[in-house]
């Protein structure tokens, strides 16, 4: 392989996992001995740049409030506005003005923050590393490293930038965040095929990564953009921010809207003009037919309602970063979760221990020493070999168990970790143990002979502890422990097939041998003669909580789908558990998705629910696809290799908790508790949102339209408006808020989650909505121009007349709010107080009303006058006329 110009291929188009250790040193220009020299280090940063990762800046305010005013339905009443006051009709166009400035200001003040994926993973990358530079060791700052840097990496460093490994002793790293591997990964200097996965590429080391253990120097290969974490943020940027199902459909919706409206203020102004009305008064009748059909108060309701999913959703623990987010939860039709760290614990935990020829199940979840071993009510005796097998765990081991801040935790290796809770189920205190029998010397771990022995004396005689892989530790054993600490001859045949059995519920196992006597400790000296033990299996569980939150997203019609990083077997385990996959369920990896065309791609991703060994991008293109099948997508994830996922689904939602910066800031959502279980949670507010949204669509057209109709009947009857532009403000706006926003607090209905999800393609409002909206819009213009004309007949002034129309489209409104806490029953079946907001609204309003006419400065501001009982005795009629024939309406569609 030709070597390449010193330090100028970094990336994965270098493919430094597939070349010597020797290449790859030619090819970086790197001295693993000596380290770069200043003058060169300086040269390559000035043609490299630093290592860093670059922040796009977020979207000005200014342009953010403009966006406000961009809206069509927006648009037209600026455009009002503008002409009312250039014919100086100055309180009417303040108060069109002062419609749209509130609506501006209420959605500015409730959009999310501007996107901050790109900084949060700037900030994942080390701050400081150990660098070999002109034969001293140096700690310097990670932004100044740059291709053919050598650097040392211990147990506890981050990863400063992606590194050729050169030599490695014990390294295991964590890299969860980046591939999906639930458990350490062990490093080595060999050389792979140039098409191997990113997570099984155990001779590198990657920016933002954690050594758990271990020691190892390797030549830096990339940085900033060109390192694995820079190509992410490269697909974070690329992707684009989604649109809702919501706001797909509210811009649809205003655009038909707009377009009805537009075409009967036309119509309006036409008809007036041929009847010889003058072109002022049929300009202001257009105005007012176009300000009486907008709903004004439609922008904030939709606003405010979701704000009010959100304050909802906080406490089921989702947070809600982007608020058209909260409705979309309830168009899910199908959730992409990661595994590790959100279906399961993301805590490795021992679930079988195997010596003597017993196997013992072990309870409890994650690294809280809860749960027992065997039966509860009938524990084994901790003796002979199974003690033997837990004193090993505990001995042979680097890892450290504690609790802080009522959580506990564990420093180091989890799979080790995990050795020392099993031991605390069993009573046995891993600090107790260590200051009993103290380490006299170590082999650590070593990828070549995938084992780890320490030596102690107990009770004065030398005692080896040896762990490691199965296939590397059973060849070296003679004899095995009974299940009373007996040794007998090794059957090796029989802890095979048990090693098997155990690797086929999806656990990692491993295997545990000692050797008695002997104050060597050496690989030649556990070639053979070794005493086998026991296994122990573990995994990383499913969340207790997160089995019925799938089996409750099924029944909710929302599919789930697990697409991690980590193996086959273990995936595939994991799902059938937590009821994701079936017995003959198929698992696709990523090596596989690689192979797949889009339209092969589509197929799998609607046929198959388990996906593993995925990379970043291979997410992205499953969730692309399932889009593009018409699915509203829900992604899951906690690591940065779920970033442009999380992005570019319908929405993203990400763990609060164990989940990286990255992962937080490209999702929509964030869930406090890292629980599955809340998604179902929150899939039910979401629908609870959008019902509420619909139940006010269909509770405030019925006015707008109503308020058209008036104005086009006078029109073409030649009469007088029985409204004016700036009365209809009034009623649009302060209904929209005292009357309308009410629903917004309806609780979700019964049933909720037992109905399929909406389907993506669906209208906002069905036939059935759609009838009663202009059955009650019929209604409006019936009474309120009826007795309008009536007034006028007994001889009332036209203020008196108008009064009478206004009020009459508040009461009738009124009472159709109570037909609105529900679009399918009974406002008695729902409760008559279970949202008391609907009477402490219904009262201010009706309170308003009685000022607005018989107070003189708002009879002087809105043309109205004082009327009589008998026109309050009309006026109700209408609205509990209309109420009686909305409730008939829904008993005889529901029949």
């Amino acid at each position: 392989m030709a070597a390449m110009p010193p330090g100028e291929s970094s990336g994965e188009g270098g493919c430094w996992h597939a070349r010597s250790v020797e290449e790859a040193v030619l090819g970086l220009g790197a001295d693993p001995v000596a380290g770069l020299s200043d003058d060169e280090a300086a040269a390559r940063l000035r043609r490299h740049g630093e290592n860093r990762l670059p922040e796009t800046p977020g979207k000005p305010a200014l342009v953010r409030f403009v966006e406000q005013l961009v809206q069509p339905l927006v648009l037209v009443l600026i455009a009002a506005g503008t002409v009312t006051a250039f014919l100086g009709e100055w309180v009417d166009a303040g108060v069109i003005f002062g419609v749209v400035i509130v609506n501006a200001v209420i959605g500015y003040v409730q959009e999310g923050k501007a996107e901050a994926a790109l900084a949060a993973l700037a900030k994942s990358l080390a701050a400081e590393t150990m660098v070999l530079r002109g034969g001293d060791r140096q700690r310097l700052g990670a932004h100044v490293l740059v291709p053919g840097d050598t650097v040392l990496l211990a147990a506890g460093d981050r990863v400063p930038a992606d590194l050729r490994l050169v030599e490695a002793h014990g390294l295991q790293a964590m890299e969860a965040s980046l591939t999906g591997e639930s458990t350490a990964v062990e490093k080595h200097t060999g050389v792979l095929p140039q098409d191997t996965l990113l997570a099984d590429r155990g001779n590198m080391a990657y920016a933002g990564t954690l050594v758990v253990s271990g020691q190892a120097t390797g030549v830096v290969a990339a940085t900033g953009l060109a390192t694995e974490t820079g190509r992410i943020s490269r697909l974070i940027a690329a992707a684009p921010d989604l649109q809702t199902p919501l706001t797909r459909k509210m811009a649809a919706f205003s655009n038909w809207l707009l377009l009805v409206i537009g075409g009967l203020a036309l119509l309006t102004f036409g008809v007036g003009l041929m009847r010889g009305e003058a072109p002022f008064d049929m300009f202001m009748a257009a105005v007012a037919l176009a300000v009486g059909a907008i709903p004004e108060g439609l922008p904030a309701a939709v606003t405010i309602t979701l704000a009010i999913g959100v304050a909802r959703m906080a406490k089921r623990r989702a947070i809600i970063r982007k608020l058209p987010a909260v409705e979309a939860l309830g168009s899910t039709t199908v959730i992409c979760s990661d595994k590790t760290g959100t279906l399961t614990e993301n805590e490795m935990t021992v679930r079988a221990l195997w010596a003597g020829g017993d196997l013992h199940a072990v309870s409890g979840s994650g690294y809280a020493p809860e749960g027992v071993i065997g039966e509860k009510d009938f524990p084994p005796a901790i003796d002979g070999a199974l003690r033997e097998l837990l004193l090993a765990g505990v001995l042979c081991n680097d890892a450290g168990l504690s609790r802080r801040e009522g959580r506990w935790q564990i420093a180091g290796d989890p799979t080790e970790g995990a050795l020392l809770v099993v031991a605390r189920k069993a009573g046995l205190d891993e600090r107790t143990l260590q200051a009993l029998f103290p380490r006299r010397d170590v082999l650590p771990f070593d990828s070549v002979v995938q084992y780890m022995a320490t030596l102690h004396e107990i009770e004065g005689v030398p005692m080896v502890y040896a762990k490691g892989a199965v296939e590397r530790l059973l060849p070296r054993c003679t004899t095995m422990l009974a299940a009373d600490g007996r040794e007998l001859p090794f059957d090796a045949a029989t802890v095979e097939r048990q090693a098997e059995a155990l690797a086929a519920h999806g656990y990692r196992v491993l295997a545990f041998a000692r050797r008695v006597g002997g104050d060597e400790l050496s690989h030649a000296a556990l070639a053979t003669g070794l005493v086998f033990i026991g296994l122990v299996g573990m995994i990383d569980p499913p969340r207790p909580r997160a089995i019925g939150a799938v089996k409750a997203c099924h029944a909710a019609g929302v599919r789930v789908k697990m697409i991690t990083g980590d193996h086959a077997v273990t995936a595939l385990a994991i799902a059938r558990q937590l009821g994701i996959a079936g017995e003959g369920a198929r698992v696709l990896t990523g090596r596989e998705l690689a192979a797949l065309d889009d339209a092969a791609l589509a197929k799998a991703a609607h046929e198959v629910d388990v996906f593993a060994r995925v990379e970043p991008e291979q997410k992205l293109r499953l969730v692309q696809a399932l889009q593009r099948n018409g699915e509203v997508v829900a992604m899951t994830g906690d690591g940065v290799n779920d970033a442009p996922a999380l992005k570019s689904a319908d929405i993203g939602v990400a763990m609060g908790l164990a989940g990286t910066d990255v992962a937080r800031e490209s999702a929509a959502m964030v869930l406090t508790d890292d629980n599955f279980a809340s998604i179902e949670a929150a899939v039910e507010e979401g629908r609870g949102v959008y019902d509420n949204l619909v139940k006010f669509i269909t509770w405030t057209l019925p006015t707008n339209f109503g308020e058209g109709l008036v104005i086009v009947a006078a029109i073409l009857a030649g009469a007088t408006l029985p409204i004016t532009p700036l009365q209809i403000l009034w009623i649009n706006m302060t209904t929209a808020v005292l009357l309308g926003l009410m629903l917004a607090f309806e609780p979700v209905e019964k049933g909720l989650m037992h109905r399929p999800p909406r389907p993506p393609q669906a209208p906002i409002l069905d036939r059935l909505l759609i009838g009663r909206i202009v059955l009650v819009s019929v209604l409006l213009l019936l009474g309120a121009y009826g007795l309008f004309l009536n007034e006028l007949r007994q001889g009332h002034t036209l203020a008196e007349a108008r009064t009478v129309a206004v009020n009459v489209f508040v009461v009738v409104e009124t009472c159709y709010l109570f037909n609105c806490r529900s679009l399918t029953r009974s406002f008695v079946a729902v409760g008559l107080f279970s949202n008391p907001w609907v009477w402490v609204g219904s009262g201010l309003m009706l309170g308003l009303q009685l000022l607005m006419t018989y107070l003189p400065a708002m009879n002087r501001v809105f043309g109205t006058a004082p009327i009589g009982v008998a026109e309050w005795v009309a006026i109700a009629a209408c609205g509990l006329l209309a109420a009686m024939v909305v409730g008939v309406e829904k008993r005889w569609r529901g029949r």
